[in-house]
């Protein structure tokens, strides 16, 4: 169990494990990514032409991939660098082997499509150390100045396993948690949609704390603080207490925060490794193509500075380098907040209601800071206790979250001091590298007084606060309450028949668009949604075999809630 305060609902013995094919769009993902068929086919008239691909993240990288193999020639725009959140950074003059995960660092196996790609280009996972998790040795529980040390939820206090106990209640009575998890255990379809228009139609303007305070589960308001600084999976939860609570309903309906694992090296290099991967299979192209190769230099074009609609309903780029290009088709795979401020846009790109859709969508913030140190000292014992030096870490202090990762007990280790959101995050933003570390040291010195943690720091502390990242604005999407219609229209935004012609032809993708919001496997999935819509735009279709999103889209359709 990885949870601090586990989520209900574990899965009847002999069912399927859960993933992430959401409660709102409950289309395989998976199983239309391992079909023999491949995902379609465009008209051999239309092999070879360019396609715009603006944003190099994770579902810029994965749209371009599987559009290069259909035969079409991405263009990939980026403005900084390959891998989006995909961040992975070393320290200056340390071992190149220590890496620090500035965004993404941890995902759960629900995660499907994802790993599908991860298993693509070869890479290998290992259990991330959460909270409680069989991967953590060890972790301490600090809070109002009172620390207990526990291995597992038994180790700490009755109250802790009241709270969980609450939470499990609370989620059984006020979102028919387990019906729902069975049915998307078993893919039932209709049982899922049932269940899920029913929570909508209730639940769509309700924050998760008013959720939580409405269950007589959650009567205490002790219990309720603290859940909101423990929480369940990864840690306190307090920071998502304004947010709606269908944000929080898709998370653990598949335990998206649960089980999670890291990537061996690095999670930027899966988009690296796909951006240089030359497909087995693909169309048009000879063998050997790979998106580098199809880029002069092997690189994408820098950052779009314009986007406009020229005659013919083509996609007009303007980038960087003030070189502009038009394409007959394009795929906005940023933060769409980019949309609003960094890129000049016309009005007629979208319609007017995806317009404000994006100008509603409301982003986390999240800040970092990592050091890397000389050994994994937290693995010696205390003489007197007996007990792990230092822990992974819940506080109410400042750091909130401290992680400690290692490669080995003989080898250099890294330590995520703090991981933060929201107001949390907001703290730290005017400190620098050095007085945030300072901070922090300080902090975890009130919860282990006897542990010099600086006297095994090696190098200098590397950290993000990207709400101050200025191609990101913002850490991820989480929907407020009232938000549903907004996430709606974005997320079927690739369904484009319905659109005036002169609407069509640019299509979003990224996980903002996403319904699970914040995980790279929404990333993913708007990516194939947004590779479907590219290839029904130039009249392609897929094998009747393996039907694609958009054929099963009227089957699935996320609910509609009226706009009166």
């Amino acid at each position: 169990m990885t949870s601090t305060v586990p989520p209900a609902g574990r899965p009847a013995a002999g069912l399927p494990p859960i993933t992430m094919v959401g409660p709102d769009f409950p289309f395989p993902y998976d199983d239309y990514l391992g079909h023999a068929a491949g995902l379609g086919q465009i008209p051999a008239t239309a092999h070879g032409t360019e396609v715009a691909v603006i944003g190099g993240g994770l579902s810029g990288i994965v749209t371009a991939y599987e559009l290069m193999k259909m035969g079409l020639k991405p263009v990939v725009y980026e403005a900084d660098q390959i891998g989006g959140r995909l961040r992975t950074v070393g320290f200056d003059g340390c071992d190149p082997a220590l890496r620090a995960e500035m965004g993404a660092m941890r995902f759960p196996p629900s995660s499907t499509s994802l790993q599908h790609y991860i298993d693509l280009v070869g890479l290998q996972t290992r259990p991330f150390p959460n909270p409680l998790s069989p991967a953590t040795p060890s972790t301490v529980v600090d809070l109002k100045g009172e620390s207990h040390y526990a291995r597992t939820l038994d180790d700490l206090p009755q109250v802790y396993r009241d709270v969980a106990d609450a939470w499990q209640r609370c989620l059984d009575e006020g979102a028919e948690f387990g019906d729902m998890n069975e049915a998307l255990r078993t893919r039932d379809i209709p049982r899922i949609r049932e269940i899920w228009a029913r929570l909508v139609e209730r639940l769509d303007d309700q924050t998760f704390y008013g959720f939580l305070a409405g269950s007589e589960a959650f009567r205490s308001f002790k219990h309720r603080e603290i859940f909101g600084q423990v929480g369940f999976g990864t840690g306190g939860w307090d920071t998502d207490f304004p947010n709606s609570i269908l944000e929080i309903l898709r998370v653990v309906y598949t335990e998206a925060d649960d089980h999670h694992r890291g990537i061996v090296g690095g999670s930027q290099q899966l988009p690296l490794r796909l951006w240089e991967r030359a497909p087995g299979k693909l169309v048009h192209w000879t063998q050997g193509t790979s998106l580098a190769s199809l880029h002069e230099g092997g690189a994408p074009r820098g950052a779009v500075t314009r986007l406009h609609r020229t005659a013919g309903g083509g996609i007009t780029v303007t980038d960087a380098s003030g070189a502009i290009r038009t394409y007959p088709a394009a795929v906005f795979t940023g933060q769409s907040w980019l949309l609003l401020s960094k890129i000049a846009c016309d009005e007629t790109l979208f319609p007017m209601d995806h317009w404000t859709a994006m100008e509603r969508t409301h982003y986390m913030e999240s800040s970092k800071l990592f050091v890397p140190v000389d050994r994994p000292f937290w693995l010696d014992k205390d003489p007197a206790t007996g007990r792990d030096r230092m822990s992974m870490t819940l506080t109410d202090r400042m750091t909130r979250g401290t992680y400690l990762l290692d490669d080995g007990p003989d080898k250099p280790a890294v330590i995520c001091l703090s991981y933060t959101w929201c107001d949390d995050s907001l703290k730290w933003l005017p400190l620098s590298p050095a007085e945030r570390m300072e901070v922090m040291l300080a902090s975890l010195g009130e919860i282990y007084p006897d542990v010099d943690i600086r006297r095994h720091i090696i190098g200098s502390p590397v950290t993000v606060s990207w709400e101050n990242e200025p191609w990101f604005m913002g850490a991820f999407k989480a929907n407020l309450p009232g938000h549903y219609r907004y996430q709606r229209r974005l997320f079927t935004h690739f369904m484009q028949d319905g659109l005036p012609a002169d609407r069509r032809g640019i299509f979003l993708a990224g996980d903002d668009i996403s319904w699970t919001a914040g995980w790279a496997e929404g990333a993913v999935q708007t990516a194939l949604n947004a590779v479907w819509g590219v290839m029904h735009h130039f009249g392609g279709t897929t094998d009747p075999t393996n039907p694609g999103p958009g054929d099963r889209f009227d089957e699935l359709a996320p609910v509609e809630l009226p706009e009166d």
